[in-house]
């Protein structure tokens, strides 16, 4: 099968990898432009483009669809479908009705559940037991198109977004894989998706990282698991603002204390009331320091109004 592939993270060059490992012929890759990251600002390739360039693969990376260039470049590639995972772009017409096969997209939800760019933090962050990937037919609406085949997996207790995008990542390319297999020979039959019952999942922003100590005990653990690994949870505690990676919610109720008391606890980490429960930090960075378990901190620093 002749693919152009489009992606950008290490969700999507999951999926690239495997496209070369079962022998299909890529016949170019398409990636977000490159761009600053990190500290240091230094410009550096997507997860697609390494691999990409790693197995001498073409790489194009249109800032824009909008002129047509991109269409005319994929129409050149003559390419049976169009294999599309966590590239962040909405295709226009012209480039979905060119393949033979049509524009396939892995997304990270069970749609029509969390349409979007977040699915698997929202996830996490609404409580959800379970989620997965779907595949389907591309359209000009955001993740609407209709959907071939799913694989669920359940949503662990103290899993993070990081962590489950980690499981998901071989899942949708094992999907990717069957879907064009399934294309190929005419067994793929796609059914529409039921439009009302269809949620989002918008972009994380920073402003959404701090808790609520007067929040449950589960809402917090929630928002700590699904927002690591960016832009991470975060916690007013003694008059500081703390990066919170991990917490458990502890056996007894906070009657006795007020929701954001500080109570330390040498064996197990920082316990920090809220409004039906203690929550105890196990993993936290103060502000300028690194990433260490609260057992570890407490050794050498002292919160006020800890008790």
């Amino acid at each position: 099968m002749r693919i152009v592939f489009m992606g950008t993270p290490e969700f999507a060059a999951v999926s690239l990898e495997r496209l070369y490992a079962e022998g299909h012929d890529i016949a170019g890759v398409f990636t977000k432009p490159d761009k600053p990251r990190n500290r240091g600002m230094k410009v550096s390739y997507s997860p697609v483009k390494e691999v990409a360039l790693a197995h001498g693969t073409d790489v194009h990376q249109p800032a824009s669809f909008a002129d047509g260039a991109a269409a005319q470049t994929i129409r050149m590639l003559n390419c049976d479908i169009v294999a599309v995972v966590a590239y962040g772009r909405i295709l226009p017409r012209d480039v979905l009705e060119l393949p033979a096969l049509g524009c396939v997209n892995i997304h990270a939800s069970l749609l029509p559940k969390y349409r979007g760019a977040a699915p698997v933090q929202w996830a996490i962050l609404n409580g959800e037991k379970e989620t997965g990937v779907t595949s389907m037919r591309m359209s000009e609406e955001l993740d609407a198109g209709d959907i071939f085949f799913v694989k669920k997996t359940p949503i662990g207790n103290d899993e993070t977004a990081g962590e489950l995008l980690n499981r998901l990542g071989p899942l949708g390319a094992e999907l990717l894989c069957e879907t064009i297999e399934a294309l190929s020979c005419g067994r793929a039959v796609p059914v529409p998706q039921i439009h009302s019952e269809a949620t989002f999942a918008p972009p994380l922003e920073k402003d959404i990282s701090l808790i609520d100590w007067s929040d449950t005990a589960l809402n917090i653990k929630r928002k700590v698991c699904g927002l690591n690994p960016w832009p991470i949870a975060k916690a007013e505690l003694g008059g500081t603002k703390y990066k919170i990676y991990s917490v458990d919610i502890g056996e007894r109720e906070a009657a006795d204390m007020k929701p954001g008391e500080v109570r330390s606890s040498r064996a197990r980490g920082l316990e920090v009331a809220c409004s039906d429960a203690v929550i105890t930090i196990k993993e936290l960075q103060a502000p300028g320091g690194k990433r260490m378990p609260a057992v570890e901190f407490l050794k050498g620093n002292r919160l006020i109004g800890e008790q």
